[in-house]
């Protein structure tokens, strides 16, 4: 990862805490139907956000750029969070616990 890439993320993180703070945000269906499945509250998911590091960064995502984040909630869960990183507001596509088989750790993929 280049320097300009760091420097990328670290904008685009502060954008994304910075709605989370503001509660300015909007939560996809699809994220609400994820977050009751997996039993995780918008609390918690403001949390992750207030801890996270981008994993994953999709400037050219078909839909829109977006990135992948990964946070700790007080409660020492790890959470992902997919959002988008160049609107008004901050849109949470979708969030999820990341388990095995797909992630061998909460930041590495299989």
């Amino acid at each position: 990862m280049t320097q300009k890439d760091l420097h990328n993320f670290k904008k685009i993180l502060e954008n994304i805490k910075y709605h989370a703070t503001k509660e300015n945000l909007r939560i996809t269906q699809h994220c609400q139907q994820e977050m009751v499945e997996e039993d995780i509250k918008l609390s918690e998911v403001l949390e992750a956000i207030s801890m996270g590091e981008i994993l994953e960064n999709y400037p050219e995502h078909k839909r829109g750029p977006c990135c992948l984040v990964n946070g700790i909630t007080n409660n020492g869960e790890n959470i992902h969070i997919v959002c988008t990183t160049s609107l008004p507001l901050l849109v949470i596509i979708t969030v999820y616990k990341p388990k095995h088989p797909k992630w061998i750790t909460p930041t590495q993929r299989r």
